[in-house]
């Protein structure tokens, strides 16, 4: 643990101001939630100022938005490299989403789901943040259609809203810790609902 945290720190030292604040905000927002946690304290683990921080970030908020900017990305990209993996698969897109999510319980067990946690402190839905949270889950929503729709299943805007409570099911009960092996659990419900749902592929016009 000493040798992680030693070679974190090592490599955070190297990072630009702005990249600094950023990964800062990250492991406090993630350990201690974002009201818990000051502009002080985040100047102080990124080894810069206030106004430095100031200086990249107009306000906290600001700050906020995005970190949960960049954490929504990393979804995105999920999504992206699957379609470029496997262009003509969609099934095996949505398997990939699912073992994407799965591979990711055991970290959010032991710090929540960003987004889980982010949305439970910001109540007042024209946060900006809150905002961004909401239209990521929204374009993910329709990217999970479509590729139920490509995947030929029954009825696929049911079974994207299927797949997508299992999806974020899953990480309430990895962070709560209240189902046992909830990725492989997730896995299997994925899959049946692939099974269960069947149909006739989409066919790609050119």
């Amino acid at each position: 643990m000493a040798t992680e945290r030693a070679s974190r720190q090592s490599r955070v030292a190297k990072l630009p101001p702005r990249e600094r604040i950023l990964d800062a905000a990250e492991e406090l927002f993630s350990r201690e939630g974002i009201k818990a946690v000051g502009v002080q304290a985040i100047a102080d683990r990124a080894a810069t100022t206030k106004m430095a921080l100031y200086r990249h970030f107009a306000t906290k908020d600001a700050l906020v938005e995005e970190w949960l900017r960049i954490v929504a990305a990393d979804y995105t990209s999920a999504f992206d490299r699957l379609g470029t993996a496997h262009p003509d698969d969609p099934r095996a897109q949505i398997l990939g989403i699912a073992r994407f999510i799965a591979d990711g319980l055991p970290e959010i067990s032991h710090r929540g789901c960003p987004f889980i946690n982010s949305i439970a402190e910001l109540p007042d839905r024209t946060h900006p943040a809150r905002q961004l949270i909401e239209a990521h889950k929204a374009g993910q929503a329709r990217r999970l259609a479509d590729l139920c729709t490509r995947a030929g299943l029954s009825d696929p805007d049911d079974a994207a809203a299927e797949i997508t409570f299992v999806l974020e099911g899953a990480q309430v009960s990895a962070q709560n810790r209240s189902v046992e092996r909830a990725g492989e659990r997730l896995m299997g419900i994925v899959e049946a609902i692939l099974d269960r749902r069947p149909g006739r592929p989409a066919v790609r016009r050119p």
